[in-house]
């Protein structure tokens, strides 16, 4: 079982998207059971500008007034059904449905947005088990059952811990490089503590910071692994499953 998380721009070109959905599909036949869970910042954007609503950003995360998060919802729930019907045998979902994702209210500076502190499991294993793909938007309810707008390498990673499932990250880069100058010098394996240590001291910088702290929020939530790695090419999905490409980051 693999939990695999996927967003970005890269989700507007129609192309690289057929290669990934491609990618899940291949893991799927080989008697893989993956979980796409998806963001949607294009998307939500669009969504935005079409309902005349701003878009606004704290210390880099997205703002979501009561205003904004029905556009929000409306981009998620669009785009999941787009993306298990372009995938095939996909069934999209977000935390409306059988209660799969509960969350509590983040920063009150935030507006409408929550931390994951539940997946219902059972709602995932039912349709793993008839053959299907659940695709995961990252929406969830809050306890009295008003959405909340969750970052999506958050639910990837609590997904990910409640199927006791690795989560793959897909992103731009290939993985973590032992040397930032040499681009042939990727980390096929990364502990959590050298990977912070890593941090401290400049050898992980700029963009990969974030990579890396979602790898390891996902690893604190308690799933067994997490993997960096580059969803820009084609049959990525199989050679992380083999371990040939990658940063793996384990406890």
């Amino acid at each position: 079982m693999w939990v695999i998380k996927y967003g970005g721009n890269a989700m507007t070109d129609a192309q690289d998207r057929a290669r990934l959905l491609a990618d899940v599909r291949t893991v799927r036949s080989a008697d893989g059971r993956p979980v796409l869970v998806h963001g949607g910042g294009p998307y939500i954007e669009a969504e935005l500008a079409a309902a005349g609503v701003e878009s606004r950003f704290e210390r880099g995360l997205r703002v979501t007034t009561l205003d904004a998060i029905g556009p929000v919802e409306r981009a998620l729930t669009l785009l999941g059904k787009r993306l298990a019907a372009e995938l095939g045998d996909g069934v999209a979902l977000t935390g409306r449905d059988a209660g799969l994702l509960r969350a509590e209210r983040a920063d009150p500076v935030l507006g409408e947005v929550g931390r994951a502190v539940r997946v219902r499991r059972a709602v995932l294993d039912a349709l793993l088990a008839a053959g299907f793909t659940p695709v995961v938007g990252c929406l969830a309810l809050d306890a009295a059952g008003a959405p909340l707008n969750v970052n999506a390498d958050e639910v990837a990673g609590a997904v990910a811990a409640a199927l006791a499932a690795p989560c793959v990250f897909l992103t731009n880069v290939e993985g973590v490089l032992d040397d930032p100058a040499d681009p042939g010098s990727r980390l096929s394996v990364l502990e959590r503590n050298d990977a912070r240590a890593r941090i401290a001291d400049g050898r992980i910088a700029g963009g990969m910071i974030p990579k890396v702290e979602s790898a390891l929020a996902a690893l604190d939530r308690g799933a067994p692994a997490a993997v960096i790695a580059d969803g820009r090419r084609s049959g990525e999905l199989a050679r992380v499953q083999a371990g040939t490409a990658g940063t793996r980051l384990v406890p």
